[in-house]
């Protein structure tokens, strides 16, 4: 990792006073659910800063889980690039899924390229097409799959379970559920783990090109996500089910 990037580090690098004990649940809670879900569970990675983390346990301790990401079409060529550096560092190919061309060129032709500026139905019909349509195909046949969620990243997300079931009757584990934005990045110091050098930017969350930007000091963790947008819509609906309102705002 050069000097140039590693401003995100130097800024979060924080453990809690429970770091050893996040780490080796961590990795028991993904042994476990590779165990119970041979052949038939994916890490759905964002490429963000904790599904990185989640990557290189699992490369690391050599779990039976395979790795599928969603590139959407509008991702910025940072985070792309991270499928390379996947396979690079760990020797792992990652599963890309795309939405359908056709479908996502009729949305731009009919709606114009910032669509999802103009109303919230329009934006959740982005997301729909690029990202809930292609995350369909990459679990259908699974029975489980492992997410980077974490109670710290937002309200909405505060009583984030380690393990829940979705709409489709799936095991979805949350191993980092507990984990602090300190523990996070001091993971990724301690066993250099490539990651976007756009959280050297001030983004926390990054998704989409159009529909992220940087935080100012003292905003919200994701406020850099769709942020003209009510607070309570900020969600593109991959983490969104029935039994997400069992656990919003909870923080235990």
């Amino acid at each position: 990792m050069n000097a140039a990037a590693a401003s995100a580090i130097r800024l979060y690098d924080r453990p809690s006073a429970e770091f050893d004990g996040r780490v080796a649940h961590a990795i028991t809670a993904l042994q476990a659910a590779a165990n119970n879900h041979p052949g038939r569970i994916v890490q759905s990675t964002s490429l963000g800063v904790e599904d990185m983390v989640l990557t290189d346990l699992i490369a690391r301790h050599h779990i039976s889980i395979k790795l599928s990401t969603l590139n959407t079409g509008m991702l910025h060529a940072e985070t792309v690039a991270l499928i390379d550096r996947i396979a690079s560092t760990y020797g792992l190919s990652v599963n890309v899924y795309e939405p359908v061309a056709e479908a996502a060129i009729h949305f731009v032709v009919k709606h114009g390229e910032r669509a999802m500026f103009d109303s919230l139905a329009l934006r959740k019909a982005c997301c729909g097409i690029r990202k809930m349509e292609p995350l369909s195909r990459m679990l259908a046949g699974q029975t489980a799959w492992v997410t980077g969620l974490r109670r710290e990243q937002s309200t909405h997300r505060g009583g984030v379970p380690f393990s829940e079931q979705d709409d489709a009757g799936r095991t979805k584990f949350n191993p980092l559920a507990d984990w602090t934005w300190g523990d996070v990045w001091h993971y990724i110091a301690m066993h250099k783990v490539p990651y976007n050098p756009l959280h050297d930017a001030y983004m926390p969350s990054i998704g989409c090109a159009p529909c992220t930007r940087a935080i100012a000091v003292g905003e919200d963790f994701r406020a850099g996500r769709w942020w003209w947008e009510a607070e309570d819509a900020k969600e593109c609906g991959l983490h969104v089910s029935e039994n997400t309102s069992s656990w919003i705002g909870k923080n235990a």
